[in-house]
Formats: structure tokens, C-alpha cells, sequence
């Protein structure tokens, strides 16, 4: 957007600020070193491993929209 663009709706435009409240969920990839799937299960479910791609927001929900 041109720079006297952005300044004309400055002026003549007020805007508000507006707060949401929302759930994103997020798909990572863990891995965990184990001798068998049950076991790798297990260690994943306790929370050992490591986080292997930093992973996507996949899908989000807006719980609240306030207006200030």
C-alpha cells in the first residue's frame, strides 16, 4: 500500500483494537529410540523423545472476540 494511502486512512479512519481468545493446534513429528512399537508408545505417552520438525499450525478456533 502506498505510503499516502496508508496516511490518508490514518487520518481519516479510526480504528479499534480488538482481543481474541483462540485454541490453535499444532501437528508435530517426536521421535524416541525403543525396541518395540509398544515401548516407543509408552516413552512417547510419558513424554520422552525429542521433537524432530518444529511442526504447522494445522487448525485453529476462536473461542472469544472482545471488543475494547
Amino acid at each position: 500500500m502506498p505510503a499516502q494511502v496508508a496516511l490518508r486512512r490514518a487520518i481519516n479512519t479510526k480504528t479499534r483494537r480488538f482481543h481474541a481468545r483462540m485454541l490453535v493446534t499444532r501437528m508435530e513429528e517426536w521421535c524416541v529410540e525403543a525396541e518395540t512399537l509398544e515401548e516407543a508408545r509408552m516413552l512417547l505417552a510419558a513424554g520422552a523423545g525429542e521433537r524432530c520438525t518444529p511442526g504447522e499450525s494445522v487448525q485453529f478456533e476462536i473461542d472469544s472476540l472482545l471488543d475494547e
